[in-house]
């Protein structure tokens, strides 16, 4: 992935001149000129929200990671991370209802949060209290699938984040800069279940690459 492509991925709200976003016609512009895209990795570096992905690494550059991890795969990993964040309450879940809407809008990703050979699901009542806060408003009967999709979404992202921070900062920045600005919330899923599904979701990847 070029420079110029990689930059247009990145949401708009992360390019600002001063306290002010740049305006769309200025953005486009910067990102057609080497000058242009010079001067919008460096606002990136100076606000420290790229430091890891533009940095030099042997072997690999922010092309190598940006096309491991497309928009694509990455809301499909975020998402699952998600669903795997509120694995408890989804586990606890009995009402028809909200259990048939579950598995209407998350197929397979359902029996993942079911599965304890990912994660026995335990977690401290704070935590407990932090997720049930969130769910009983997405599993309203007034509240359609976009919502409890963005909810896991989220979660996912903050999941990511938190696991990329210690394990591979650059793909934390990604994630990050693929959506709207937004600070990191809570996350509270162990290493090894994180691990496990963005190994899964590579892997997946690249036998689906083999087979084309």
């Amino acid at each position: 992935m070029a420079l110029q492509a990689l930059l247009s991925e990145i949401d708009p709200s992360w390019f600002a001149a001063g306290d002010e976003p740049l305006p769309p016609e200025l953005l486009r512009r910067a990102r057609g000129s080497a000058l242009g895209r010079r001067l919008l990795v460096r606002g990136l570096l100076r606000e420290g929200a790229a430091r890891a992905l533009f940095a030099p690494r042997p072997g690999q550059d922010f092309a190598t990671l940006a096309t491991r991890w497309p928009r694509a795969r990455l809301e499909r990993l975020t998402r699952d991370l998600g669903v795997l964040a509120y694995a408890p309450l989804i586990r606890a879940e009995v009402r028809r209802e909200p259990v048939r809407r579950l598995k209407r809008a998350l197929g397979n990703s359902y029996l993942l949060a079911l599965d304890p050979s990912v994660w026995d699901a335990k977690v401290a009542p704070e935590v407990a209290r932090r997720l049930a806060a969130a769910w009983d408003g997405a599993l309203r009967a007034d509240a359609d699938d976009a919502r409890l999709l963005a909810l896991f979404a989220r979660q996912g992202r903050d999941e990511l984040r938190a696991w990329a921070a210690q394990r591979e900062p650059a793909l934390g920045e990604w994630v990050a800069l693929l959506h709207p600005r937004e600070d990191a919330g809570p996350a509270h899923l162990p290493e090894k279940p994180v691990l496990l599904l963005c190994t899964h979701h590579e892997t997946r990847a690249l036998t689906e690459n083999r087979r084309r």
